[in-house]
């Protein structure tokens, strides 16, 4: 791998060099990199771009890396990833797209990742988007992910997105069944006039189904950020969606949270507040010898933390 390649792997999937275990490396467009395990099957589909994950049920303390990279001026794309996981699973899924974009047209990625769940199943999932180059060109990356989760199944969903991409739209879609749980962190931060929109819909159908969605973000200069969360209580469960945020300089953050209850049982909290960064914490840091600049930094750090 180049400089460029190892850079970006490193950002999106916190590789520095090729995994053990099962792999799918893609770069501009083709499969550069791809293994599977004893317990972890990834089979290329056959009708579009993308690939089949085939966990067994059982499999425990395993992991599979799927990272996109694209270093191709103009490219774009859209890639459909299926993940089949088995009953009684604790896996890790580590994904994310990394974009270096040096010439002045669009390059964009549009991910469709759907998950099912095995009954019992547990599921942590790491998604994390970069962009770099120039500023000339546009980091485009949409993705999707359509999660079904049975019985007793739990996923944890961790998506980060911190720097270099001009516009996201960013859509999340969920149903869970009787004691299925779902819990949503994300973290994103927009600079310049970049333009952010999150849109997570949760349906807790299950008896003692539950979810936890929380986003946090910055808002920098001209940028501007719009999040939805939805959550449908059909049943005896609890759902809870909170969105906070810091804005700065001149730019905008719409937070349009939703609940709804079609059960007497369900009971669903949502909660959004945004705000700038407070006057005393800067005075705080400052009077440790932090510039106004090193001491916004540090807030916004531990803030995304």
């Amino acid at each position: 791998m180049d400089a460029i390649q190892k850079r970006m792997l490193e950002a999106v999937a916190d590789l520095h060099e090729i995994p053990s275990g099962a792999y799918n490396i893609r770069e501009n467009g083709k499969s550069i990199g791809r293994q599977s395990s004893e317990n972890i099957e990834i089979v290329p589909k056959q009708d579009k771009d993308g690939i089949d994950i085939y966990i067994k049920p059982g499999t425990k303390n395993e992991s599979v890396h799927i990272p996109v990279l694209l270093s191709q001026t103009g490219f774009t794309e859209t890639v459909f990833n299926d993940f089949h996981i088995g009953e009684d699973c604790d896996v890790l899924i580590v994904a994310g797209c990394g974009i270096h974009n040096s010439g002045k047209g669009e390059s964009k990625h549009d991910g469709i990742h759907t998950f099912y769940v095995g009954k019992n199943a547990r599921i942590r999932y790491v998604e994390k988007h970069y962009g770099e180059g120039d500023g000339n060109g546009k980091n485009v990356m949409n993705p999707t992910t359509v999660i079904e989760i049975e019985e007793g199944g739990r996923m944890e969903m961790e998506t980060a997105q911190i720097k270099g991409v001009d516009s996201t739209d960013r859509k999340t879609v969920a149903k869970l069944a009787d004691g299925a749980s779902l819990v949503i962190r994300e973290k994103l931060m927009t600079h310049g006039e970049q333009y952010a929109k999150t849109d997570f819909t949760v349906d807790l159908n299950g008896e003692d189904s539950s979810a936890n969605v929380v986003s946090r973000s910055v808002a920098k200069d001209k940028s501007y950020q719009v999040f939805y969360s939805r959550i449908n209580g059909n049943n005896r469960c609890n759902g809870h969606t909170e969105c906070d945020a810091i804005i700065m300089d001149d730019a905008k953050v719409s937070a349009i949270p939703e609940i709804t209850a079609a059960s007497v049982d369900a009971s669903l909290i949502h909660e959004a507040a945004i705000g700038k960064i407070a006057g005393e914490q800067l005075i705080k840091l400052m009077t440790l010898g932090l510039s106004e600049k090193e001491a916004e930094e540090q807030i916004i750090q531990g803030f995304l933390k």
